[in-house]
């Protein structure tokens, strides 16, 4: 793959191709060019997670360190690693105000030094906030390769990008040849960004954890509760990865989640995952954001079983009961005996984010037949702490509340 416009100079016979090619080409900056062009004072959301455009917030900090900024406020959610060495550096911290909405292991700290505010929102209702409610000066984005037609895909990054841009006065965009190109509702054409950016640099990648004895336990709990021809919902981590292993005995399984993850490029490739018998986009694999290893992130490219679309519409309640025998399962911190579950924080210690966990335990309770499954691990610190209390700790935060609970499972069960 190659940065730029992904044809030879024969595609550009039509008038249409030669607009878009010489709007993309006028359009090209430096990274340093396109910082210079954030106002003092600016408001500016960036691409979440894997999304983030590195080449981008480093030249933002560098604006920062020489002092050419005085303030500026930055949100986003799942900042990773570009983030961390960049715009959330300590030296930068007296400039550019941080404002999460889904905290990470690289913002965390942050968050609990007081150095920046934690904003909770429901993951489908994020968009809906950039447009309605915050007025965003700037959005930073990264996007794949261009095409003849002047189309760059979000891939990996659809959920809020849309919205992000739509609502901002200044679109910045870090073309990357790394970044796979997306089918569904995710693309931007080169008239729709105001300066561009190309660098390449690998995605981010997010290792599965080992797999530990309580994974396969709940792994094929789970699995029995899942019916031939159900469309499942699965997040990151060993206990998605034991259910997806626990599942390749099953038959015409769908996807329709917020993330992408490894897990299901091995239900996919194994044909468990072919989404026949789906009621909502069949055949079709849907999500928001993506994150895991490279080998993910080249099935997705161009792959035209997989369709991508903002978080507002996979994530609402609605959508996702539309799809027959919607399965989800999610993890949770801490939960009570009354079923409330702590699912974001360690007492009043914010630790990750609301997140689209309500929005699927929501919407697989509406959809026929479906089930939200929440799988956790009964205790934590070598069985030395109770994830089930009694009630939860002061300050914990309920992410999903009791009357919206309605399987808990973990290594010693199941119980509706």
């Amino acid at each position: 793959m190659t940065v730029g416009f992904a044809c030879t100079p024969e595609c550009y016979s039509g008038s249409s191709m030669t607009t878009a090619r010489d709007r993309y080409r006028a359009k090209l900056r430096t990274a340093d060019q396109a910082a210079a062009m954030i106002p003092d004072g600016a408001f500016i959301v960036q691409g979440n997670a894997v999304g983030e455009p590195p080449a981008l917030l480093d030249a933002v900090a560098a604006r920062a360190r020489a002092g050419s900024v005085t303030r500026l406020t930055m949100t986003s959610l799942l900042p990773l690693g570009a983030s961390a060495r960049s715009i959330l550096a300590p030296d930068v911290r007296g400039i550019i105000h941080w404002r999460s909405i889904f905290a990470s292991g690289v913002d965390r700290g942050v968050i609990a030094g007081g150095d920046a505010v934690y904003a909770p929102a429901l993951f489908h209702q994020v968009p809906r906030l950039y447009r309605e409610f915050l007025k965003i000066d700037v959005a930073l984005i990264q996007v794949s390769r261009v095409d003849a037609h002047g189309y760059m895909s979000f891939g990996v990054g659809v959920d809020t990008s849309r919205a992000a841009i739509e609502s901002a006065d200044l679109v910045l965009a870090q073309v990357n040849d790394q970044m796979p190109r997306v089918h569904g509702d995710a693309w931007v054409h080169v008239s729709e960004v105001d300066a561009i950016v190309e660098h390449s640099s690998p995605l981010a990648e997010l290792p599965v954890p080992p797999l530990r004895p309580e994974d396969a336990a709940m792994g094929s709990l789970i699995a029995a509760m899942i019916p031939d021809g159900a469309t499942i919902q699965l997040g990151i981590g060993g206990v998605p990865s034991a259910v997806a292993r626990a599942l390749t005995g099953h038959k015409d399984l769908g996807i329709h989640t917020e993330m992408f993850v490894d897990a299901m490029v091995d239900l996919i490739e194994v044909g468990v995952a072919t989404g026949r018998r789906k009621s909502f986009h069949p055949n079709k694999v849907v999500y928001a954001f993506a994150a895991g290893s490279r080998r993910m992130y080249d099935f997705l490219d161009d792959n035209p079983m997989i369709e991508a679309h903002p978080v507002s519409y996979t994530n609402f309640p609605p959508n996702i009961a539309r799809n027959n025998a919607l399965i989800s399962v999610n993890s949770t911190i801490e939960i009570d005996l009354t079923g409330q579950c702590c699912s974001e924080s360690i007492g009043a210690a914010q630790w990750s984010g609301t997140g689209g966990q309500h929005d699927f335990a929501r919407g697989a309770f509406d959809s026929p037949g479906g089930k939200s499954i929440i799988a956790f691990y009964s205790t934590a610190k070598n069985g030395e702490v109770s994830r089930v209390v009694p009630t939860l700790r002061p300050g914990a935060v309920v992410t999903t509340p009791r009357t919206e609970v309605h399987w808990v499972v973990s290594e010693h069960g199941a119980r509706a």
